[in-house]
């Protein structure tokens, strides 16, 4: 068989689409085949171009002018009559369930095919995603009808086609009366966003095959059994077709049932001429009964109980046949160490022959909660997880292979363990990629009905859809490994929908438990029947510390979702891991989320987000909230993520370092550390000195091993100029998701430190301005007092309720300035008035202890009773000619004072360009903390700042008022500006646009601030 391409001038029957079933609700699908698990490989595939017409409703007329697209492809990507539309809560149409709205656009895809038929077989259409509801015409002919937007579709078109030419036509209407539960806070698309192609089975066939790989952690052995279900054999009473299971060097071969009579009871005889003899015990009719109640049988019906039970068994169905193979010596599957076994399934006819056949790999392990404990093979692994959805700024929701191998890689490297596929199943190459990788997954439903979640869990209406997709999900999915909970589904509110779902989750897949966030998003404590985990969203610390601690507490609590990353946020994650690893019941959770959803249709690299395209409404950049950007660029959030997941931790201390000492523990649940290698270096003031590579100890998991140091490193750690002992852990071998000597965490000891000293005692008088401020050829703008920044997503939370912009602290007006002489030095006393009239009170005294060097004793006086603010600093202004930034503090990386437990004190050296963090929407960005020397360098000179005590450094091209103004990174113009702040105290980023805010102990809640600072400045002469 073989594909032609699209045929652009043909006569075309403008009624075509009058033959399609008219029912535009999406409730009812027709024709479409049972899901299945069974990877089916293409043989004609339909990708690539194909003729299109973007109609603006079903019901409009086809015209007779065809464009061009490419499947699979959105037209929202590339049709600007209906571009991208976000919302994350409210639908984009005003409408309520299932009403439609008028606009309604409609794709038409049409493809000719040069199609040989081959006799006796089967030829089956598979259209991988079509959002959202599918109709599909065949020769002229109507096949069938689809809905769900992230699930197959797949339909038997043998009666259909014909040999040489066959016309294909699929026609994707946008919205139905199903996109109320696919309401998911993410781009609203239309289109084919997965492969489309066609296979051939025989009429005999594998239908289904259902492959529970488990293992029993105590005897180290594994049990495959194999359920597999045939099409055409269940209508014969007799059947002499047999399954072969090959497997882990076993192969087993099972019969497949034939269908059973229908059982009758015999007619009293009329015949009375002759006694009849008895052919039952008396009270026969009782074995129903006392085999359920597990009571004795009397041995009077002992001899018919056996030939009883067979009319009233619930045995194999009719056509189906069950193979185990047990006692498998097999290592274990888990995302640590991902062990795949090829497993192939045969289906033979009586004389032998293989008429069928599915291959599969599958992954060994157990799947169970203990109490509140979750276990995988019997152990409590901790689930670092990310939320994740389809994403490419390119392409929308359209992914490769290689991009979803991108993803996984990077994800890999940074730690992660684990994904929740929010909030609809992924591709089936997305879980094989899990299963090879390594993985634990959450698999979700696509069902989110956020905009009317108290009306759709109750409504009968919707039950079959509810049950219609999570089931499919279920019988696609039940043979990945990585596939270790079921989720019903997301922000649909709870009703009888999920109970019913639950229900027949646990009867049909009893090897996962079941996740549903909603049944226990107003009490922790309930909603059993619809999740065995309790997984709620963003839940603030003492809450969680509260459920630990509650005697009612009786399941595995796993946050779906937490640490809302909007823009530079992720404040406050290492507390959150210090409760997980510490707290009984507490077993992690996933980050929401891990990508920015940023699109980028034109391929310029000006990230649009909603409201961009022109959609109305729109829920703006609420789609921002990825820890690394659209293109996978990690942002400073998954850099802090990557240390805290890392599978070592350094549990010693400077002590013990400099005794010679370093003990580390294995963070890892089953494997060693033998596939790592370990480099040990220190940090000094003048940059990193004296790598040694170690060798890995032989650390058994969640156990500790001490490292003894080089002679070298135990000198070096003695200096007065050392700051810190550096490890950093790199892969030892090639791996599918990264190279070998692939760094993947970086772990520091801060080494005990003397403050460097000021000078004292000035040298001269200092020459200021009349309004008492240093002036300086390289000083564009004095230090300044600053108390604002620009205001992150966070700070700008309705939560916070303008907290920040009520204290007034972005407007310092000067009233008054006195200037005065004391201890040998210059004091200059500055009142503020702040935007809303409350005073600052700053002094600052001057020591000149060189040319152009001063020494700066600042302090400031915030209004009574202030509780919270952003910043305190100095902040000046270079003129061009600056590029070179230097500074002894926490790097390479931004990073804030509750998001710096992965930072890395030392040297570091970056361009200032470099030193900024690109958030789509311009916000805080960039700064660095624990800085006590900043050198500035470029073609105007050098500058120099000192601190006795450490400061949060941040160096710009840009004013915060000037990334307040501007509603995208790209929008900023080039700037050769060089703006510093120094603050002696900054505010934590926390969570705050959806979670908790950031922690009070990294909050500004006092009203006076008092520190010391060297300013050198060295023009080029």
């Amino acid at each position: 068989m073989s594909a032609g391409a699209p045929v652009a001038e043909r006569s075309v029957d403008r009624t075509v689409l009058a033959g399609v079933p008219r029912d535009v609700t999406g409730f009812h699908p027709v024709g479409r085949l049972p899901m299945h698990g069974i990877r089916r490989e293409p043989e004609v595939s339909l990708d690539g171009i194909w003729e299109f017409q973007l109609l603006p409703s079903p019901d409009a007329v086809l015209g007779t002018d065809w464009d061009t697209t490419t499947v699979p492809g959105l037209w929202t990507m590339t049709e600007l009559s209906d571009p991208p539309h976000y919302t994350n809560v409210p639908m984009p149409f005003d409408e309520v369930p299932p009403a439609l709205p008028e606009r309604n656009p409609t794709g038409v895809y049409r493809r000719t095919m040069q199609l040989r038929p081959e006799p006796g077989r089967r030829l089956i259409l598979h259209v991988g995603a079509a959002e959202s509801v599918l109709r599909v015409l065949l020769n002229g002919e109507v096949v069938g009808v689809s809905s769900d937007a992230h699930l197959a579709a797949e339909f038997d078109v043998t009666e259909q086609v014909r040999p040489g030419d066959n016309e294909l036509i699929l026609v994707v209407q946008k919205y139905s009366a199903e996109s109320y539960l696919e309401d998911q806070d993410q781009w609203w698309h239309g289109g084919i966003s997965r492969s489309v192609f066609l296979y051939s089975v025989p009429e005999v066939r594998l239908a289904d095959v259902a492959a529970l790989a488990d293992y029993d952690p105590e005897s180290e052995r594994g049990t495959l059994r194999v359920r597999v279900s045939t099409a055409g054999l269940a209508h014969l009473p007799s059947v002499d077709w047999t399954v072969e299971v090959q497997g882990v060097g076993r192969a087993e071969t099972a019969p497949v049932t034939g269908r059973l009579a229908t059982q009758t009871l015999p007619k009293p005889r009329r015949d009375r001429s002759n006694r009849p003899e008895p052919r039952l015990p008396d009270d026969m009719m009782d074995l129903l009964s006392l085999r359920a109640a597990g009571a004795e049988i009397p041995a009077r019906l002992a001899p018919v109980a056996a030939a009883f039970a067979q009319t009233v068994a619930h045995g194999l169905p009719a056509g189906w046949a069950e193979v185990t193979l047990d006692d498998l010596d097999v290592p274990p599957w888990t995302a640590e160490t991902p062990h795949l076994e090829g497993v192939v399934v045969r289906l033979r006819n009586g004389a032998g022959t293989v008429v069928d056949e599915a291959r599969m790999r599958v992954g060994f392990r157990r799947v169970e909660i203990r109490g509140r404990d979750l276990l995988v093979n019997g152990r409590r692994p901790l689930f670092q997880g990310v939320n994740r959805h389809d994403s490419d700024p390119r392409t929308g929701r359209v992914m490769s292979r290689e991009r979803m191998l991108a993803e996984l890689s990077l994800l890999k490297r940074m730690n992660v363990n684990a994904i929740r596929t929010s909030h609809y199943p992924n591709d089936p190459v997305f879980l094989g990629l899990c299963d090879e990788l390594g993985f634990y997954v959450i698999d979700e439903a696509d069902i989110e009905g956020h905009a009317f979640a108290t009306q759709m869990a109750d409504d009968p209406e919707y039950l079959p859809s509810f049950l219609r997709r999570y089931s499919r999900m279920v019988l696609r999915d039940r043979n990945h490994p990585s596939v270790v909970l079921w989720s019903l589904g997301n922000e649909t509110g709870y009703g009888a929908a999920h109970d019913a779902m639950a229900a027949w989750s646990r009867r049909v897949d009893p090897s996962r438990p079941v996740h549903y966030e909603g049944a226990v998003s107003e009490d922790w404590h309930g909603g059993h029947a619809a999740t065995d985990v309790v997984c709620p969203m963003y839940p603030s610390f003492p809450s969680l510390e509260a459920y630990s601690a509650d005697e009612r507490a009786d399941r595995p609590l796993i946050l779906c979702e937490y640490a809302y990353s909007q823009g530079n946020s992720t404040g406050g994650l290492d507390h959150y891991w210090k409760l997980f690893e510490t707290l009984p019941g507490l077993q992690g959770g996933f980050l929401w989320e891990f990508l920015d959803h940023g699109l980028d249709p034109d391929g310029d690299g000006r990230y649009r987000y909603g409201g961009d395209f022109g959609d109305q409404p729109n829920d703006g950049p609420v789609l921002l909230n990825g820890v690394a950007f659209p293109d996978l660029t990690p942002k400073p959030a998954l850099l802090e993520a990557r240390g805290i997941f890392s599978p070592f931790r350094i549990t010693s201390g400077a002590q013990e370092a400099l005794a010679g000492g370093l003990t580390i523990r294995n963070r890892q649940t089953y494997a060693d550390l033998a596939g790592y290698e370990l480099e040990l270096r220190a940090e000094t003031t003048a940059g990193p000195e004296g790598a040694v590579v170690l060798p890995t100890p032989d650390v058994a998991p969640g156990a500790d091993a001490v490292l003894e140091l080089p002679r070298s490193i135990r000198d070096m750690a003695a200096r007065d100029s050392s700051l810190a002992l550096t490890l950093t852990v790199r892969t030892r071998a090639d791996a599918a998701w990264a190279p070998a000597g692939t760094e993947i965490a970086v772990h520091q000891i801060v080494l005990p430190t003397t403050a460097p000293s000021l000078p004292s005692a000035g040298t001269q008088r200092a020459t200021l301005g009349e309004d008492g401020e240093l002036r300086h050829p390289l000083l564009a703008g004095p230090p300044r007092l600053a108390l604002w920044r620009a205001l992150t997503e966070n700070d700008a939370s309705f939560a916070l309720d303008n907290r920040f912009v009520r204290s007034g602290f972005f407007s310092l007006e000067p009233t008054e300035v006195a200037v005065g002489e004391e201890d040998g030095g210059t004091v200059v006393t500055t009142r503020y008035a702040t935007a809303f009239g409350d005073e600052v009170t700053h002094r600052r005294r001057i020591l000149a202890v060189g040319d152009s060097d001063w020494v700066l004793t600042e302090d400031v006086a915030l209004p009574p009773g202030t509780r919270d603010g952003l910043r305190v600093g100095m902040r000046f202004e270079l003129p061009p000619g600056f590029d070179e930034v230097e500074w002894v503090g926490l790097g390479p990386w931004e990073n804030y004072p509750d998001r710096r437990a992965s930072a890395l004190l030392g040297r570091w050296t970056s361009t200032v360009d470099d030193l900024a963090v690109p958030y789509v929407v311009p916000q805080e960005n960039g700064t660095r903390g624990g800085v006590t020397e900043l050198v500035l360098a470029g073609a105007a000179g050098v500058v120099r700042a000192r601190s006795a005590d450490p400061l949060h450094l941040n160096v710009s091209r840009y004013a915060p008022h000037e990334l307040e103004q501007a509603d995208h990174w790209w929008e900023l113009p080039p700037s050769e500006r060089t703006i510093v702040h120094l603050d002696v105290a900054h505010r934590g980023v926390g969570t705050g646009r959806l979670g908790p805010d950031t922690r009070p102990d990294h909050r500004l809640d006092g009203d006076r601030y008092r520190w010391v600072w060297r300013l050198t400045l060295q023009p080029n002469r």
